[in-house]
């Protein structure tokens, strides 16, 4: 719709000339369908990026939840894991820790059991974590390069107009508008391609860092469990709120 209007508009103010992103592609050199494949790949990863990246998060976000309702009501931390699903992140992280406790004694060389305990647990949070955060590097790209690449497309179109006007003889302001104008399109592009890839990139990042604070903490806190032999946990279950207490007793009336 956008694009009929732009050549609509075109027309009419050039006397039937037709300009916009249709016209230009169709009149374009090499350089131009190059530069506009480049937005369009980094547009369309860009949306394949942030919908897979919200689908892990919205993943790793449930098994937080299902943990915190079931994993610390479990007698031990065998028991919690097993009520955690298969291929659960914070399932990993207890799995990790129980195997670190029975490789301790395996160690030829003494090393303190939470020194190595928590090197294991932050090997596995640092895999969980690398994992979320892959991909928002194209993302960061992309809002970093794409109003260069559209500017680039425009600059390639605006030579060329300049050249065709040239090559014509028309030096007129309406043989010119329309030309540039049409080239600024890249331009245009580019930007539309940028703003959503930056504005997504800042939206998972902060989301992956709410994410790595759940799972550092979880993490902590089944550090605690293994050291203290399940003596030191949180509490599952908060403590319910005190009932107000009652109004007293009006004194009897004599």
């Amino acid at each position: 719709m956008y694009s009929n209007l732009i050549n609509a508009a075109g027309a009419a103010a050039s006397g039937g000339a037709e300009y916009g992103l249709v016209p230009m592609l169709r009149d374009g050199n090499a350089v131009t369908w190059t530069t506009f494949i480049v937005l369009l790949v980094m547009f369309t990863g860009s949306l394949y990026i942030l919908f897979t990246k919200l689908f892990e998060q919205n993943k790793v976000m449930r098994q937080g939840r299902d943990m915190q309702a079931s994993f610390w009501r479990a007698p031990s931390l065998d028991d919690g894991m097993k009520k955690l699903e298969k291929n659960s992140a914070y399932r990993q992280i207890v799995e990790d820790g129980l195997r670190a406790q029975s490789d301790h004694s395996k160690l030829a060389n003494p090393v303190e059991a939470h020194d190595w305990m928590h090197g294991t647990m932050e090997r596995s949070q640092n895999h969980i974590n690398s994992k979320l955060n892959s991909g928002l590097s194209f993302l960061a790209t992309v809002g970093s390069t794409a109003p260069f690449v559209g500017l680039f497309g425009t600059v390639i179109g605006i030579l060329t107009a300049l050249v065709k006007i040239g090559a014509s003889g028309q030096a007129s302001i309406d043989a010119v508008a329309g030309p540039v104008g049409e080239a600024l399109i890249m331009t245009a592009i580019g930007l539309v391609v940028a703003v959503p890839a930056v504005m997504a990139f800042n939206w998972l990042q902060g989301r992956n860092k709410v994410i790595g604070r759940n799972l550092s903490t979880f993490s902590n806190d089944v550090l605690g469990s293994i050291m203290s032999n399940g003596a030191v946990r949180p509490s599952a279950v908060a403590a319910a709120p005190a009932a107000p207490a009652k109004p007293a007793a009006a004194p009897a009336k004599a």
